[in-house]
């Protein structure tokens, strides 16, 4: 029973909820289920050669933490598969997903130590596949090892600021962890294949876990500290000096052209006889031609063509016509006073 219920208050399922995270999912116990499974369930999954030494060494601590929920677990080494199955005995139906989770995350590198904490209610885990999400090869590889970091410190953070425990290996990323620190890795994995640098979200997650820690901001919004980062890629692709402008589109076909019959009836010469055809044509030849001497004249005669000279009109003339009669009377009493002194 849920704490709303005990109190007499029995929530509403169709209510809607503010914060889902902050829900607590009741416990399911075997007491719930005491009839067990009625059917019979398996998974199977396929492992690389190369993990075989390790799982044929912790094999027997599989089988061991299996046994506990009622499970049973089968390694066929020739196949190179490793089996789940449940048991009369097992009540949790849903632990049968967690162990296929388990064995799936054994087959992609994860140690046992780490995949067995998949069994854990509050525990699940992600196999995110990039393998898909960059054409070329080089730019996959690039942008992988941005993801992993220098000596591994990018993952690092990543692991330290979600709770997840992260694995890049081959195609996929993995990861395992709580459901909300999941939902952040995967976003970070998907950005950083997208050519998105991981340190942006990584600084976003450290901003918000700063405003976590603030109650006078629970109930903000925080984009206002989040930092906002453009996109700076630019398509090196060269434009076009001259840009086609398409055309507007219209469900007509455009119009047939004319022939040359139709344009020799537009222009009557379609009724004319061959001699009349041969004058017209001789005619249309001889003014093209008288035309043509026309233009090679003036061609020609253009360097003998003299230039159009503007009059020249001194400034000089005309500030000498206007003379201040009384300031030149004035300047000659000025001289012969000081040659009298």
């Amino acid at each position: 029973m849920s704490e709303s219920e005990d109190d007499g208050q029995p929530r509403n399922s169709k209510e809607p909820v503010e914060n889902a995270w902050s829900m607590k999912i009741p416990t399911f116990k075997e007491a719930d289920n005491p009839n067990g499974m009625a059917e019979e369930s398996s998974f199977a999954t396929l492992f690389p050669k190369y993990r075989e030494k390790y799982l044929k060494e912790v094999w027997p601590l599989v089988e061991q933490s299996l046994v506990d929920h009622h499970l049973k677990a089968e390694l066929d080494l020739m196949e190179g598969s490793m089996v789940v199955k449940t048991t009369r005995k097992t009540w949790d139906p849903y632990i049968i997903i967690k162990a296929r989770d388990m064995i799936k995350l054994m087959a992609r590198s994860v140690p046992f130590e780490q995949a067995k904490r998949v069994l854990q209610d509050e525990t699940g885990c992600d196999i995110i596949k990039i393998g898909n999400l960059v054409h070329k090869k080089d730019k996959f590889v690039k942008r992988r090892q941005r993801l992993i970091g220098p000596n591994g410190a990018t993952l690092k953070s990543i692991e330290l600021l979600t709770d997840c425990y992260v694995l890049v290996q081959g195609n996929t990323v993995s990861a395992l962890g709580p459901y909300k620190g999941l939902q952040q890795v995967r976003d970070i994995v998907l950005e950083t294949m997208n050519n998105v640098h991981p340190i942006y979200n990584i600084k976003a997650l450290m901003i918000k876990r700063e405003l976590m820690s603030d109650p006078k901001l629970a109930n903000e919004d925080w984009s206002r500290f989040l930092p906002k980062f453009k996109n700076k890629n630019i398509s090196k692709r060269k434009q076009p000096k001259n840009k086609k402008t398409k055309k507007e589109y219209t469900p007509f076909p455009p119009a047939q052209p004319e022939s040359k019959i139709d344009k020799q009836l537009a222009t009557g010469e379609y009724f004319l006889n061959r001699e009349q055809k041969q004058a017209k044509k001789d005619q249309d030849r001889s003014a093209k031609q008288v035309e043509a001497a026309k233009k090679q004249s003036e061609k020609r005669n253009k360097d003998f063509v003299p230039p159009t000279e503007e009059p020249t009109t001194s400034k000089r003339k005309a500030d000498d016509d206007k003379v201040d009669v009384s300031a030149l009377k004035a300047k000659l009493v000025k001289a012969n006073k000081k040659r009298k002194s």
